[in-house]
């Protein structure tokens, strides 16, 4: 097992600016993730659609309320198997192993939705995706922090460019499924994304060896005495997990409270696992209790900016008018909005915050900017409200979305930056899957607040979540400066 100390570990700081002024490594790193979103967001583009689509249709022919709860636990369960694959990535493989094997499980996930019909298929597509995803994104956001000194002003700009990758994929995916789906069918679209999951992985074996030598690194390797009790601790998950199923204390009408609990203690535990870690400093401990609010909002945020997979994909579907020209564009097209703004627009965020350097605003300002963003879009759906079918226009969904896309620019890479900056030596991965578990409660509670949107009662859903939003925003404005205080320099 290899392992190296924290204080014999060596980042890529200032040199080799070949890739946007920023380590070469990042580009290694961009490509993975953009593939790796092609397929996650080319899947989830057309998953709600066949879970709840007539069986005539290509569909399972679910309920509406159940598919889109199913839809966020899913979503939940993605970034809450990010724990998984940041434990074993800081005490077993290292990041760079666990992002590999991770892949491999993606692209089988995707197979199976592709080949394997009904219930079935979808059951075991959607656990091996969101286990995979979940200890992929972990562990890409580790490496992509291990490029960039603690200070590195370039940071943020890393980020936002590597979240670029993201939705170039996240772009590019629904399009491609979208079109397979309307003219071959479902599982035409789940295997396209299986195949764009296994050119993301034919890329990053050729380009692994290419990593930072840390990479290849355990943090903190578990002692091999304590193998056998971490296996019995896993088979006894399992055991419980199978017969929780089989006797129906778990089931699809649940799932998604569930899932959202999970998060909830997850969380808990792992903020308490940390604080009181002997090896945690007095410093370091201080830039854990800073991030809890963090947390707190970006679960905040992701609630309602996950809704595009529930909400907003009933609502492109049956409230919004997507003629052109007198052809009708797939719904799922509606997806692929967003990261056109991304990839539009994450770049100047970038150079901004660069140009800004130690000018720029503070993460909790940002994060504040980002939250009350995202209410201003959900009123923006107020003035539509009670159109009927069809009744919106899609220049109006395209604003909305870009006020998604704002909002996302100012929290998204934020988080994802601030998670490393402000962890602890001891837990550099397992603090990214602190933020990851802030986007599993938000996103498996976008599913749930999902249950309660009325179309023929649009505009009390709307308005209450977009004004929550709006204050949550200005109460963490206030709050800044406080959090500054016991940040430790990082900003």
């Amino acid at each position: 097992m290899s392992q190296i100390s924290p204080s014999t570990r060596v980042s890529q700081t200032a040199g080799g600016k070949t890739f946007f002024g920023h380590p070469r490594m990042l580009a290694n790193l961009f490509s993975v993730e953009l593939w790796e979103r092609f397929s996650f967001y080319g899947m989830q583009g057309i998953l709600l659609y066949y879970m709840y689509f007539s069986v005539a249709e290509g569909g399972l022919g679910m309920d509406e309320g159940l598919a889109t709860g199913l839809v966020g636990a899913y979503g939940g369960g993605v970034y809450l198997s990010s724990i998984l694959g940041a434990w074993i990535s800081d005490r077993l493989l290292g990041a760079e192993k666990v992002l590999f094997y991770s892949g491999i499980m993606i692209m089988f996930g995707h197979i199976a939705l592709a080949l394997v019909p009904g219930a079935a298929g979808l059951a075991v597509g959607l656990v091996l995706v969101a286990v995979g995803s979940g200890g992929l994104k972990a562990t890409a956001t580790s490496l992509v922090g291990s490029l960039y000194a603690e200070k590195d002003e370039r940071r943020d700009a890393g980020f936002s460019i590597f979240y670029m990758g993201v939705n170039i994929g996240g772009l590019i995916g629904p399009l491609l499924t979208g079109l397979a789906q309307v003219s071959l069918g479902f599982h035409y679209g789940f295997g396209l994304a299986a195949l764009g999951m296994a050119i993301g992985l034919g890329q990053y074996a050729l380009t692994r060896k290419n990593l930072p030598e840390e990479s290849h690194y355990v943090a903190n390797p578990l002692p091999r005495s304590k193998y056998g009790r971490i296996a019995a601790v896993a088979i006894a998950v399992v055991v419980v997990i199978v017969l929780a199923v089989a006797l129906g204390l778990v089931t699809a009408e649940n799932l998604a409270p569930i899932m959202a609990w999970l998060a909830i203690i997850a969380a808990a535990i792992y903020f308490v696992v940390i604080l009181s870690s002997k090896r945690v400093t007095p410093v370091e401990r201080g830039r854990v209790y800073a991030f809890i609010p963090l947390f707190i909002a970006s679960a905040a945020f992701w609630a309602l900016f996950q809704q595009q997979f529930t909400v907003v994909a009933l609502y492109a579907d049956k409230q919004l008018d997507r003629t052109l020209f007198g052809w009708e564009m797939p719904a799922t097209w509606v997806q692929s909005i967003n990261p056109v703004f991304i990839i539009i627009f994450a770049g100047i965020f970038a150079a901004i915050w660069t140009k800004l350097g130690p000018k720029q605003p503070g993460s909790p300002l940002k994060f504040a900017l980002g939250l009350a963003i995202m209410g201003l879009a959900f009123l923006a759906f107020i003035p539509l409200a009670g159109g009927g079918a069809n009744s919106t226009p899609l220049l109006a969904m395209v604003g909305i979305l870009f006020l998604f896309t704002m909002a996302e620019l100012f929290l998204s890479p934020t988080g994802s930056s601030i998670s490393t900056k402000l962890a602890p030596a001891a837990f550099k991965t397992q603090m990214v899957a602190l933020f990851l578990l802030s986007i599993s409660l938000g996103t498996t509670l976008a599913g749930i607040l999902a249950g309660y949107y009325d179309p023929a009662n649009e505009a009390p859903y709307f308005g209450f979540i977009g004004v929550t939003a709006i204050v949550l925003g200005a109460a963490l404005a206030v709050a800044a400066p406080a959090m500054k205080k016991i940040m430790g320099g990082v900003r």
